[in-house]
């Protein structure tokens, strides 16, 4: 529990776990470099034994997990009838189990619409909440980490963002990509260890960084996360999202229809941009200000952070129509602050199919 950490030096802790400890941009720089670990209060675990697991959880998801090899890491969607995301989950198998990371406020519904979905099948969900999730590079989770390990194998599961996984697409237009260097896994512990992790930073052997700081680098990497970016309307290819978690020749499940009607012949109606802000100001956009053009409201703010080496940044959800080179606006209690759009979803994303147009005979044509 996010309790445990109180008793670090300079530990601010809230509902939601550890923020910080003081200083949220030296805790960026130590979690980016691998010498600190971040407690993941604001991460659930699932369980998900049983001998129909795979093939289970490959029914119902975007992604292809029925041949997962034990120990790769990988993520699902749960999406509705018309594509839009419900629920989000990293997926690491161990041979016996499949492990879901969730964020916490998505935990308890992905949980309870997992358990509706059983039918006759061998498969047992169950939220285990006598685990907690601690996050960083792998080398520092290897240093620091014990992490559990009930069927033998360490449950650490590798964040494959922004690498394109089989059967997924990219449509992020620039090469690098702000993400290449990230290095991010999360292990999942026993609360023994999780208390030994907090022992050992209020002792000072441990260095720890708090959840602004692993938001922060999120942020800087354009990845999408179901706590911040998905609204009721979401869909995959508007956030880039079918990079990870979406397998396009994979078989048939909930809002495949959609997914291949956007991605082959449509175009997704909004789309993520990354916004680098004006940093004259100290006070960041919350969640939902309104992203403008001119007096026009074009979109809302998803995520904002204060970067260690970019400065103040954001993501934002905005019509796929707001022209890429629109000087753009967000508003802030101070006021609106200039915003410099960096493209991650292009407007012409999709439309990926070459359907040959055929031309319409008329009447006349068609009688000859």
């Amino acid at each position: 529990m996010a309790g445990v950490f109180a008793a670090v030096p300079g530990a601010v802790v809230d509902e939601a776990g550890l923020q910080h400890l003081g200083s949220p941009l030296a805790e960026q720089r130590r979690l980016a470099a691998g010498s600190a670990v971040a407690p993941r209060a604001d991460r659930a675990v699932i369980a998900v034994p049983g001998e129909d697991r795979l093939t289970w959880l490959d029914s119902l998801s975007s992604q292809a997990l029925a041949r997962l090899q034990p120990g790769v890491g990988t993520e699902l969607l749960i999406l509705d009838p018309q594509g839009h995301v419900e629920h989000a989950a990293s997926v690491l198998d161990d041979g016996e189990t499949t492990w879901l990371i969730a964020d916490r406020a998505d935990a308890e519904g992905l949980y309870d619409w997992l358990r509706k979905m059983r039918f006759r099948l061998r498969v047992d969900p169950r939220i285990a909440d006598e685990y907690a999730v601690i996050g960083g590079t792998a080398a520092a989770l290897a240093a620091s980490v014990a992490a559990a390990a009930p069927a033998g194998l360490p449950l650490v599961w590798r964040d494959p963002w922004p690498d394109v996984t089989p059967g997924g697409w990219a449509y992020a237009p620039v090469d690098p990509h702000p993400g290449s260097d990230r290095d991010w896994s999360e292990a999942i512990v026993t609360r023994d260890e999780e208390a030994r992790i907090a022992d050992a930073a209020a002792r000072g052997e441990l260095s720890l960084a708090g959840l602004a700081a692993v938001d922060a680098l999120r942020v800087a990497a354009w990845r999408p996360r179901w706590s911040a970016d998905v609204d009721e309307r979401a869909l995959p290819h508007e956030l880039d999202w079918l990079r990870t978690a979406v397998h396009l020749d994979k078989g048939c499940y909930r809002g495949q229809e959609t997914i291949a009607k956007v991605h082959n012949l449509g175009h997704p109606p909004r789309r993520l941009v990354a916004l680098q802000l004006d940093g004259s100001g100290s006070v960041l956009p919350e969640p939902g200000a309104a992203v403008r053009v001119g007096d026009d409201e074009v979109g809302r703010v998803t995520s904002a952070a204060l970067h260690f080496e970019e400065g103040p940044i954001a993501l934002a959800i905005v019509r796929r129509t707001t022209p890429v080179e629109a000087a753009l606006t967000v508003d802030t209690a101070d006021g609106p602050v200039a915003a410099a759009q960096e493209v991650v979803v292009p407007p012409n994303a999709g439309a990926t199919a070459n359907v040959p147009r055929i031309p319409r005979l008329g009447r006349r044509q068609a009688a000859q």
